[in-house]
């Protein structure tokens, strides 16, 4: 089976299967059960396992599965067992919080450099994430093999740029501009629209 193949839900549902286990090997738990597991994750054991035989076969019957092991195999899935390059495409005050987030790196993903139209040296001081001009953009994605982008630019520009990074190499891009990107179907776009996320949660308090 293809990676095009699996469904994006499957994946998605993989990282939340890896952080329940990078808990359990910080409490120290060497086994973890199908049905323990999948309660963490919040899905059904039936679930947990149709997910996992993507992939292969893991756990042993009646003792569950190894939580180190089943953590590496998930991370080398994910691609997350040695640390993927990734860049940030507009460091205004979003790009720049996010170029400040510890979390990446402990994940397997290292921001390896930034760019924006007009660099705002300030922005990237005390970081050790290169801050570049937006011209650098293509150089540096085929020069570095690069194959993921973060996007904080303003909605205004969003298309261009993405259409840039495509033809230089990107492969998949976690987009934070507030608006639909098209793409080519073979590039993968997760959105973050943080004040959709927020409306939705506003339903949820009247």
């Amino acid at each position: 089976m293809t990676n095009t193949e699996i469904p994006r839900k499957t994946i998605y549902r993989l990282s939340i299967f890896q952080r329940c286990l990078q808990r359990l090997k910080e409490n120290k738990v060497e086994t973890v059960s199908s049905e323990a597991l999948a309660k963490a994750a919040g899905v059904k054991p039936t679930q947990l396992r149709k997910d996992l035989t993507h992939f292969g076969q893991f756990g042993t019957r009646g003792l569950g599965y190894n939580v180190s092991g089943l953590s590496s195999a998930i991370a080398g899935v994910l691609g997350s067992s040695r640390l993927q390059p990734v860049i940030l495409v507009g460091v205004g005050n979003l790009g720049s919080a996010l170029l400040r987030y510890g979390g990446f790196q402990k994940e397997g993903f290292e921001i390896v450099a930034a760019f924006d139209s007009l660099p705002v040296p300030a922005r990237a001081k005390g970081l050790k994430t290169a801050l570049m001009k937006a011209t650098d953009l293509t150089r540096f994605i085929r020069r570095q093999n690069i194959k993921m982008a973060i996007l904080t630019v303003p909605a205004l520009h969003a298309q261009e740029v993405v259409n840039e990074m495509v033809a230089a190499g990107i492969q998949a891009i976690l987009n934070f501009s507030p608006v639909v990107l098209e793409v080519p179907k073979n590039i993968i776009v997760n959105n973050v629209d943080l004040a959709m996320e927020l409306e939705n949660l506003s339903y949820f308090i009247r």
